[in-house]
Order: structure tokens, then C-alpha cells, then sequence
């Protein structure tokens, strides 16, 4: 009982020390409990079936991702006890000294950890349940889902998880504590103030040589992920040559740098010599030097975070934003149309001959007219040659174009080709600019930035084309904005917009109707829908190729669900990285302020006042916690770079929004950070003073 009242007097003692631990404990388990209890916040929506499999497949991904959350808050917490215990190092000495065994001091720490567990949880799940009701309004505002069934929810499964995981996590503490202990010495732990790490000095000439060398090899990594991005992307272990590159260059950058920077300050003399700047420029090269490999992993955690979050962020607003601009109808029905050449891949003449008929005709055969639940409608073809293939528009470009950008489809691929009159119809049906062409020019029209910027090579030349032994040049020296087919993305590489008289019915490839519907209730959209998709799913279908469907309301719940799954995966793992990465710097500081008190007092009594020491310790902690994060900037904005091309299908207008959104993410958590930091490293070092003073 006596060593329970001691642990329980020691928590509430230096609980100003446990500051940082708490905060990192409660934020860790009530994130943790937020995201594990999004399945319980999910099954009151009112939502389609189709949404219930997406949120299904999201909450799998977390509870996934739990698991590696897991790993990182447990090594936080190691981490964490680690300094809790250097910084009461002089006290456990003196237990000793008053005979006390190291089995007595394992027990006193055992219940401390107990006790951190049991409050740290108590508090975590109580914050984690409040903020998981804001995260059931976040949930059914993404997913457009009824309110109305709103109520209060606690999860039990994320608690029981929570606990287990949190459980697992502070057992392993205990027993590392209790090795720890095992292993200390009465001497060192009574001089521990007094010993200081070793710092050895670099030679200025080499880290000079390493800083130039690292830099070159930073700037080859984001030249590979921006302007050598075609061939970065090519193979997947061409991807992991900019990050290897990237990563043991920022190591020796920070290695290089932790030597030159007390050799520039140096001989900056008039900064140099100015107030304490002599005494914070060599504890912060100090600090440097000694926490290379830490810096080196917390700015790469701090990239990874800002990339994600804001990557995240942006496909989730340009996902819903695309809504209304690339599914602008209602429902969009589509045909396959075969030939001869189906022949030899299963189907038989009997369905070639039926896929020739319209959409209409083939559903009136079912005594289905599409027509009677359309309002408006119109129908389109588009034809396709091998006389025509994406390699022929470019012309005598394509090798130059091979060798610039590598990522492209085949060569041999057909182009799709359509007549004005269909894309000028589908064009005022969708709201889109119209276009007119002479009988011997051609437009292309296309969505894709990437095969836009390709296309435009040989457009700018002037490249001729032969479509049904006609010649065409094109209209416009580059290509023109417009699509057919809805999504809810950019998919649309080209399609070649040609004259009507000189297309031949024989080579259609693709036959469809795109419609609004008589009604906006979307419960009698989707029955319409059901409708079509039996008929689809009938074995007696297959003889008529029957249409495919493509409505906004299913465009609507994947893009939806596509867009939450990437914003709460990214959130979770944004978060937690971005704990972890301030968390290890706080701590980390923490320990360096314990270990110089000492030379504070020396301070004091050298004539220096609170205001010059106190300014002092706030420059060392702001720059130590601005180190990584800038050079993560840096790495960022080159990573942006490179998420902004590979996720331009979705569109990347709303990624400003999004950069903003997670630097004000990052200045909130960052911020609280280093401000609990200045302060807690302030009052450790005045304990001497003020225990002096009484």
C-alpha cells in the first residue's frame, strides 16, 4: 500500500513533467478510439446498399491501419517513458541510497504506469467518445446521409479494442522500465547531472563537401519526381529510387549541417557575440548533433504527413467537386456494338447480328421503353478504325514523344472518332461549348491533362490524319475541353471530332443515350435503374448484348465513398504521424533541458537575467522544432508535386484549399507542441534556482 501512495505521490509531484505524456497519451487513444468506432457510428445511415459496402470496406482499411498506428504510438510511449525516467535518474538514486532495492523501485514504477493507464485512458475514451459524435456528423455529411436517426453512440467494440491495444502497449513499458532499472548504478544515477554526452566536433571541410554532395543528390531525387516524373513512374522500383535517394540525403544533411552551423555563426561575429547567442548556437548545434538519425526520421514523418493529408484532402474536394461538371445527367446507358472479329472471342453470329440494334429496340424487345421514364434524351455513336490509331494522330511526333513522355497507351490503340453533330448534341445536353468544323478539318477533344499536353505536340504541328480515306487537318492548334462519358473523374484521353459525311456506319463500336429523368426522387431513379440491371442480369440477355449503365447516383455514392475512404485513411495516419514527429522532438528537448540546468544556474550566476535565459531557451526550441519541419516543406513541395500528377484524373483545382487546410492542421498540433514545451523546459529549468532560493 506504502509504494502504491508513493507512485500515486510521485504522478501528482511531477505531473508538470508527465505534461507532455498525458497530452500524447489522451490524444493518442482518443484519435484511436474516434477511428475504430466509425463502424459503430455508420450503422444508424440511412444509406444504399452500395454505400454500406464502401463504409464496410473503409472501416476494414482502418482497423487495418489501427495495427501500424499501434507500432508507432507503442514505440511513442517507449520513447516517452525512456526520458521520464533519465529525468528522475537523481531520484531513484536517492531511494537507493535510503536502502531501497531495485525490485521496490520497479514496483513504484509498475504502479505509476498502472495509474498513467488507468487515468490517460479514463480521460482518452472520455475525449474520444465527445469528439466521435463530431465524427458521426462529419460521416453522414460525407456520405449525404439522414440525420434524423441521429443519436448518441458509444462503441464498445473501440473501446474494448482500444484498451487491449493501449494494455499491450503499457505492459511492454512496464517490463522495459523494469530492465532499465536492473541495469542502473547508484553512482551514475547520483551523478547524472553532472555527466554531459560527448559531443565530437566535424571537420568543417567534410561537412561542407557532404552538405554539396546531399544537395545534389536531393535535387537529382526531385527532378526524378517532377520533371523525370514519365519515367519515375514506369516501373514501380523506378518509384523507390527518388524516396531511397531522398531519405540518406536528408540523413547526411542534417549530419553536414549539424557541423557547419556553429562554423557560420561563428564567423557572423556581430550575431555571434550578441546577448546569450554564443551559449544558444552551441547548445543548439549540440542538440544537432546528437539527434541526427531522430531529425532525419521526424522530418520524413512530417512529409509523408503533409503529402498525405494534403493529397488526401484534395482528391476528397475535387472528387465532389467534379459531381455537378462530369456527371452532369442522370443516367447514361451504353451498347457495345461487335463485329466480325467477336468471332473468335466466344460470341456467336446470332449476337453480332442483335448488338447492331439500337438501345431502344433491343429494350423494347424486353417490353422496356426507356423512353417513358426519360424526360429529355439524346443518342450518340462512336466509330472506330484500325486506319486511326492513337500512334497515327501524332504523326512523325511520335518518337519524339516516346522518348519525352513514357507513360502512354499503346501506339497501336484506335482512336475513338465521332461526328460533330453527335458531340454538338451531347455537348448542349451537358451544358458544354459546341464547336463547328469544314468538311476537310478535325478537332480533338479530351479532358486528361496529361494526353492533352501530349496530343497538343502534334496538333501544334499541324498533323494531318486519314479517317475513312478522308484527309483532315485539325481546326485548332491545340485540344479542346468536352467528354461524353460521365464519371466522376477525368478520364477522357481524345476523342476525334470529324465531318458526319464521311463516317461509315459499319465501323460503330459503341451506341448511347444519355437522359434526365421525369423524376428527382432518387428512390424511383434507382428502381428504374434496378430495372435495367435485371434485365442485364437475365441468362436470355446475352443474346442481345444488352446496355451497360452509368447513373449519377451511383457516380455520386462511389465517388463519395472513394473520397472518405481516402480522407478519414488519410486523417488517421496524417494525425498520428504528425503526433509521433512533434511528440519525439518535445521529448527530446525535454531531456536536453534536464540535462542543462546546471549550466542555466551558471548563467545566473555569470549576471544573466530570467528574460535573457528564458529568450534564449525559446530561440534553441523554436529552431529545433522549424529544422525538420522545414526541410519536410521542402521535401513536400516536390512530393505535392508529384501526388498532384498521379491523382490529375480526379482533378487537383481544389489541392490550394487543401495545402491551406493542413498547414493550419499542422500550426495547431505543431504549435500546442512546442508552446507545452517552451513551457514545461522553462520551469525545469528554474527548479534549482527556486529550491536554492527557499
Amino acid at each position: 500500500m506504502t509504494t502504491i501512495k508513493l507512485s500515486f505521490r510521485n504522478i501528482k509531484k511531477s505531473f508538470k513533467d508527465y505534461a507532455i505524456y498525458f497530452f500524447t497519451l489522451i490524444l493518442g487513444i482518443a484519435i484511436f478510439y474516434v477511428f475504430n468506432s466509425i463502424e459503430s457510428q455508420t450503422v444508424l445511415l440511412d444509406v444504399t446498399n452500395s454505400t454500406y459496402e464502401v463504409i464496410d470496406l473503409m472501416t476494414n482499411m482502418l482497423s487495418g491501419a489501427s495495427v501500424f498506428v499501434a507500432f508507432i504510438l507503442g514505440f511513442l510511449i517507449i520513447y516517452a517513458s525512456r526520458f521520464l525516467i533519465k529525468r528522475r535518474n537523481k531520484e531513484f538514486g536517492i531511494y537507493m541510497l535510503l536502502g531501497m532495492s531495485k525490485r521496490k523501485i520497479s514496483m513504484i514504477l509498475f504502479f505509476e504506469t498502472i495509474l498513467i493507464g488507468i487515468i490517460s485512458l479514463a480521460v482518452g475514451l472520455g475525449l474520444g467518445v465527445l469528439l466521435s459524435q463530431l465524427m458521426s456528423m462529419l460521416v453522414a455529411n460525407m456520405f449525404e446521409a439522414d440525420m434524423t436517426k441521429y443519436e448518441f453512440i458509444f462503441s464498445s467494440q473501440a473501446c474494448i479494442k482500444t484498451i487491449i491495444y493501449f494494455g499491450i502497449m503499457y505492459v511492454i513499458v512496464m517490463l522495459f522500465n523494469t530492465v532499465n532499472i536492473g541495469k542502473c548504478k547508484l553512482i551514475d544515477l547520483i551523478q547524472t547531472n553532472k555527466k554531459s554526452e560527448k559531443v565530437k566536433m566535424k571537420n568543417p571541410m567534410l561537412c561542407t563537401i557532404v552538405f554539396i554532395i546531399s544537395a545534389i543528390a536531393l535535387g537529382y531525387a526531385y527532378y526524378m519526381v517532377t520533371g523525370g516524373i514519365n519515367e519515375t513512374i514506369k516501373t514501380p522500383e523506378n518509384i523507390f529510387k527518388p524516396i531511397v535517394i531522398g531519405a540518406v540525403s536528408t540523413f547526411f544533411i542534417f549530419w553536414s549541417l549539424s557541423g557547419l552551423i556553429l562554423k557560420i555563426v561563428t564567423s557572423m561575429k556581430n550575431l555571434y557575440v550578441k546577448g546569450l547567442n554564443t551559449f544558444t548556437f552551441r547548445q543548439l548545434s549540440s542538440k544537432i548533433n546528437t539527434t541526427v538519425f531522430s531529425m532525419t526520421i521526424i522530418s520524413l514523418m512530417l512529409f509523408v504527413t503533409i503529402c498525405v493529408l494534403s493529397s488526401a484532402l484534395s482528391l476528397k474536394n475535387s472528387m465532389t467537386a467534379n459531381l455537378d461538371e462530369l456527371a452532369p445527367a442522370d443516367i447514361q446507358i451504353e451498347k457495345r456494338v461487335l463485329n466480325e472479329d467477336w468471332l473468335d472471342q466466344g460470341y456467336n453470329e446470332e449476337q453480332i447480328k442483335n448488338s447492331k440494334l439500337s438501345i431502344r429496340e433491343i429494350l423494347e424487345k424486353f417490353d422496356f421503353n426507356i423512353d417513358s421514364y426519360l424526360e429529355e434524351s439524346v443518342e450518340y455513336n462512336l466509330y472506330q478504325t484500325e486506319e486511326l490509331t492513337f500512334g497515327d494522330t501524332l504523326g512523325d511526333n511520335w518518337e519524339t514523344i516516346k522518348n519525352t513522355y513514357t507513360s502512354l497507351i499503346p501506339y497501336n490503340v484506335a482512336d475513338d472518332i465521332m461526328t460533330i453533330s453527335d458531340y454538338n448534341k451531347v455537348a448542349k445536353f451537358y451544358g458544354n461549348e459546341e464547336y463547328t468544323i469544314n468538311e476537310d478539318e478535325y478537332i480533338i477533344v479530351a479532358d486528361y491533362d496529361s494526353m492533352i499536353e501530349i496530343r497538343n505536340v502534334a496538333l501544334k504541328d499541324n498533323q494531318e490524319i486519314t479517317v475513312f480515306g478522308h484527309t483532315l487537318k485539325p481546326k485548332y492548334n491545340e485540344c479542346q475541353y468536352g467528354f461524353v462519358e460521365m464519371a466522376s473523374n477525368h478520364i477522357n484521353s481524345g476523342i476525334i471530332i470529324v465531318p458526319d459525311d464521311i463516317v461509315d456506319d459499319n465501323y460503330i463500336v459503341y451506341n448511347s443515350i444519355i437522359g434526365n429523368y421525369y423524376t428527382d426522387s432518387l428512390d424511383e431513379q434507382r428502381e428504374i435503374q434496378e430495372q435495367i440491371k435485371n434485365l442485364v442480369n437475365n441468362p436470355i440477355s446475352l443474346e442481345y448484348n444488352l446496355p451497360s449503365i452509368n447513373s449519377k447516383v451511383d457516380i455520386s455514392e462511389a465517388s463519395i465513398g472513394i473520397g472518405a475512404l481516402v480522407t478519414f485513411l488519410g486523417l488517421y495516419l496524417g494525425i498520428v504521424f504528425l503526433i509521433a514527429s512533434v511528440a519525439i522532438l518535445a521529448l527530446k528537448e525535454l531531456t536536453e533541458s534536464t540535462d542543462n540546468k546546471e549550466r542555466y544556474n551558471m548563467l545566473r550566476k555569470l549576471g544573466a537575467d530570467e528574460k535573457m535565459i528564458n529568450k534564449s531557451l525559446f530561440r534553441q526550441i523554436a529552431i529545433f522544432f522549424m529544422f525538420p519541419l522545414l526541410i519536410a516543406i521542402i521535401h513536400s513541395i516536390f512530393g505535392i508535386t508529384f501526388c498532384s500528377y498521379i491523382i490529375e484524373t480526379f482533378g487537383n483545382e481544389q489541392l490550394l484549399p487543401s495545402i491551406i487546410m493542413t498547414a493550419i492542421f499542422i500550426v495547431v498540433i505543431y504549435g500546442g507542441y512546442f508552446l507545452i514545451t517552451y513551457l514545461s523546459s522553462k520551469n525545469i529549468i528554474k527548479e534549482n534556482r527556486n529550491a536554492r532560493e527557499y
